[in-house]
């Protein structure tokens, strides 16, 4: 028997219920059975069944693809085996397309329904295993090699466990070095696409006559040097995920482009009469602030909308110190295994300087530091004395850290916000006018800041 793996049974045929239930008797903890779809789902929703196994012809104006679908939308990580009878086959394919795990043909024979039965276990387990191993990364600091302990952090690590799972577009913002494109594959490999491509391009190091080839793909022959066809970062990432960095770097002509096959899904290559087609899941990240752009008329509202359904803000180092040591850590163990060193540690002056540097370059810049260090330190200890001139410039003498004017400016800003809002009972109109700034404006700082 399996501990906790109970099963849902449905049929509209009671003995192949009751035949069922009995064969199935040493398999599970609580065996339940129903006529059709119905019933099936109030006894699904008042139990916890981790496997049903349904016939695809149930009574009703609801089948068991109908109920696969309800099933998957109610607890994804439900296990459901559809039973059809011959001629059907092509209706099963359809249901293991909708998510069903497998499908048996009637007339049934108990004993590979009791083979997949334990292989639906075994996969259940796998995947509670497997989500219990994220959530224990994710407590710990880390998601798919993103670390940070603080609150910000976690906010962060927060937003990808609830988006990861769906196909929802997201727009990642923050300055350069902080880690977005870390956060991109993060949302990739938690998700359900995790086996599919993960392709990545880089919008603003393309010249602009290159961009729409490496986007859509050309076709031999569309231009001068196009020997062969070629197929663009849409067509790639097809059943996977695309990410397209720097996404403000992109020409107002492109803008256009990108927005109708994010609207349509469908494109053709350059050169193409064709009319291609992409599931890929979009994320986009920026480093500048999108808003500006659209005051400014460089960048369209209308694809803003498109690209920011959830937006994820990656807070800079100099926000989240209290990470430092431990990213500190992190890249001395990585890199002495990675250079064939011996373990280094650091001296206490020396994490202290490091973690009080003001960072402009973010994580990149401290990852690079670690690197240059265990590369170059010939003792297994770090001290100041060893550190790039850029960071020992801080005072050991002055505890004190001298704040930078881009600090100073968020923190004036956050505060001048928080005041408009409480001024105003948290009207955000009231609030924007207040700021002579657009309501778009206000909520894009707000999600910034985390003022909600």
């Amino acid at each position: 028997m399996h501990d906790g793996f109970n099963i849902l049974i449905v049929d509209d045929e009671p003995n192949i219920r009751s035949g069922l239930a009995k064969g199935l008797m040493k398999e599970a903890d609580v065996i339940a059975t129903a006529r059709d779809v119905h019933q099936a789902l109030e006894l699904f929703d008042e139990g916890d069944f981790r496997l049903v196994i349904a016939d695809v012809r149930l009574p009703g104006d609801r089948d068991g693809l109908d109920l696969v679908s309800l099933l998957l939308e109610r607890k994804p990580e439900t296990t459901v085996i559809v039973i059809t009878a011959h001629g059907t086959v092509e209706t099963a394919v359809d249901a293991m397309r909708r998510g069903a795990f497998d499908f048996i043909s009637k007339p049934v024979d108990l004993n590979l329904i009791r083979q997949q039965v334990n292989r639906a276990f075994d996969h259940h387990r796998l995947q509670v295993e497997n989500r219990e191993l994220r959530d224990r990364l994710a407590d710990a600091g880390e998601i798919s090699g993103i670390i940070g302990n603080c609150s910000a952090m976690q906010d962060v690590f927060h937003q990808i466990r609830q988006v990861a799972d769906t196909d929802a577009t997201v727009l990642i913002q923050g300055e350069s070095g902080t880690g977005k494109e870390l956060i991109a594959r993060a949302l990739h490999d938690l998700s359900d696409r995790r086996n599919g491509p993960f392709v990545a391009i880089n919008l603003g190091a393309l010249p602009e006559t290159l961009l729409e080839s490496e986007l859509f793909g050309h076709e031999k022959g569309a231009f001068t040097g196009a020997a062969r066809q070629k197929p663009g970062c849409f067509e790639r990432s097809r059943s996977g995920t695309l990410f397209l960095d720097e996404i403000t770097e992109i020409p107002p002509k492109s803008q256009v482009d990108l927005l109708r096959v994010l609207e349509s899904g469908h494109f053709n290559r350059v050169g193409g009469e064709e009319l291609l087609s992409s599931d890929a899941r979009i994320i986009s990240a920026t480093n500048k602030d999108i808003q500006v752009l659209i005051d400014d008329g460089t960048f369209r509202d209308d694809l803003f909308y498109r690209l920011n359904i959830v937006p994820i803000h990656v807070p800079v180092l100099r926000q989240r110190r209290d990470d430092i040591p431990l990213l500190i850590e992190h890249f001395l163990t990585h890199f002495c295994q990675r250079h064939n060193r011996p373990p280094k540690q650091l001296q206490d002056e020396a994490m202290h300087q490091l973690t009080a540097a003001r960072w402009p370059g973010n994580v990149r810049q401290l990852r690079n530091v670690m690197e240059r260090l265990v590369v170059t330190v010939q003792g297994d200890v770090i001290g100041v004395e060893d550190l790039p001139q850029e960071i020992r410039h801080t005072s050991t003498t002055a505890p004190a850290r001298i704040r930078s004017l881009t600090e100073v400016a968020e923190d004036a800003e956050k505060d001048a916000i928080q005041a408009a809002l409480a001024a105003s009972d948290c009207h955000r109109e009231q609030t924007a006018k207040a700021l002579g700034v657009s309501v778009r404006t206000l909520h894009y700082k707000m999600s910034r800041y985390g003022l909600h």
